[in-house]
């Protein structure tokens, strides 16, 4: 049987914590930065936890 070939846009977007948890990069921080105030910046710059429904699907994605 042939090797499962890892998704190479998730591997691009998802990564794996120690506990086993995936992290992504949160939206809306690519334009219109000078519109939106400092305290949304940083908090958009921050790394968030996938949701359960969703770290299913990406796992399945990156062969775990």
């Amino acid at each position: 049987m042939p090797k499962q070939k890892t998704h190479s846009g998730a591997k691009k977007r998802f990564k794996l914590t120690g506990s086993g948890k995936l992290m992504k990069q949160q939206a809306g921080m690519r334009h219109n930065l000078e519109s939106k105030a400092s305290k949304r910046t940083r908090r958009l710059n921050q790394d968030q936890v996938l949701s359960p429904a969703d770290s299913k699907v990406a796992k399945k994605m990156l062969g775990l």
